[in-house]
C-alpha cells in the first residue's frame, strides 16, 4: 500500500501552519538560522513501527538540507530503546517540525501497534481484522495505511466502495428486502452489498435477499454462533460492535470471516516515541 505524496503532503502543510502560523517564538529569537541540528528518535516502548516516511517529510519540507539515517522501517517490530532514525539539518527546522513530526509518528505507529495485537488474538482463526470509516477528519489514509502495517486490512474507504445497509438505511426504505432489491438493479457488477444485523431474524432476512456481506452488530456471542450456522458459508459474516482485546479471540473462534474494530483508528493509544537532540557547544 503506498500513499499518494501529495495527500501526505497537504496533511502536513496544515498541520505545520497550526503548529507554527508564522513564527516560532522560542527557535526563532534564540536558535541561529544556519546552525546546524542533530537528533536521534527513540521508542519508549514495544510496538509496530509506521510513518516514518511521513515524519521525515514534515523536515524536508522545512529544510532542503535535511537527511536521516533510517534504522527502522514501517512494519518492522520495535522495542524499547530502539534508535529509530537519526536526523541531521538546520537546528531551527528541527525543533520547528519535532511535534508535528512526532504527533503522525505516535499516531500511526498506535494504530499499528494496536492492529497487530488484534491480528496476534486471532491466529488460527479464518477471520481477518479490519478497520472501519470511523477516522479522524482528514487522516482517514493515514490511518487505514496504519492499520495494513500491522497486518489488519481496510474496510471500505469511503461511501463509494461498497453499498452498507445499516438500519436507518433499511427503516428508510421500508425492509431488508426492498433496500437490497433497489440496489442490486442500480448497482454495477463490481459493487458489493453489506447489510447490518441486530437478530436472527434480520440475518435470515438478509440471507434471503442475498446480500454479499452480513455484519452481525453488537450480537451475544451464542447469537453470533447461530448466525454463523444459518448463514453457513452463502455470504461473508462480519463481526461488529463491542469487540476488544479482551473478546476478541472468542469472537474469532466462532467462526466469522471478518472482524471490524471502530477503535483501531478513533480512539487508538499514542506509541510512546520520543527524540533527543545531540547537545550544541555553546558559542
Amino acid at each position: 500500500m503506498v500513499l499518494s505524496q501529495f495527500y501526505i503532503d497537504d496533511i502536513i502543510k496544515t498541520a505545520l501552519l497550526e503548529d507554527i502560523n508564522y513564527i516560532d517564538v522560542s527557535t526563532d529569537f534564540l536558535i541561529p538560522r544556519e546552525q546546524v541540528g542533530r537528533a536521534k528518535i527513540i521508542a519508549k516502548a514495544d510496538g509496530v513501527l509506521c510513518g516514518i516516511g511521513v515524519f521525515t517529510r514534515v523536515f524536508e519540507l522545512l529544510d532542503r538540507s535535511f537527511k536521516a539515517v533510517i534504522l527502522k522501517n514501517d512494519g518492522d517490530q520495535i522495542l524499547k530503546g530502539d534508535v529509530i532514525a537519526e536526523l541531521e539539518g538546520k537546528a531551527a527546522h528541527l525543533l520547528k517540525g519535532e511535534r508535528t513530526a512526532l504527533n503522525l509518528l505516535q499516531h500511526m505507529s498506535g494504530i499499528a501497534t494496536a492492529a497487530h495485537k488484534a491480528v496476534e488474538l486471532t491466529q488460527g482463526t479464518k477471520a481477518f481484522i479490519t478497520d472501519t470509516r470511523k477516522t479522524l477528519p482528514g487522516l482517514r489514509a493515514l490511518q487505514k495505511y496504519s492499520v495494513v502495517c500491522g497486518g489488519g486490512k481496510n474496510h471500505r474507504f469511503n461511501l463509494s466502495d461498497a453499498a452498507m445497509l445499516k438500519d436507518n438505511h433499511i427503516d428508510a426504505s421500508g425492509s431488508i428486502e426492498n433496500a437490497v432489491k433497489v440496489l442490486r438493479e442500480k448497482i454495477g457488477h463490481t459493487v458489493k452489498i453489506e447489510v447490518e444485523t441486530r437478530n436472527l431474524e434480520e440475518v435470515q432476512r438478509a440471507l434471503n435477499s442475498g446480500a454479499d456481506i452480513i455484519m452481525l452488530d453488537n450480537m451475544d456471542g451464542q447469537t453470533m454462533k447461530k448466525a454463523v450456522e444459518m448463514v453457513n458459508g452463502r455470504a461473508l459474516v462480519e463481526a461488529s460492535g463491542g469487540i476488544n482485546f479482551t473478546n476478541i479471540a472468542d469472537v474469532a473462534a466462532i467462526g466469522v470471516d471478518i472482524i471490524s474494530i471502530g477503535a483501531l483508528t478513533h480512539s487508538v493509544q499514542a506509541f510512546d516515541i520520543s527524540s533527543k537532540f545531540e547537545k550544541s557547544r555553546a558559542h
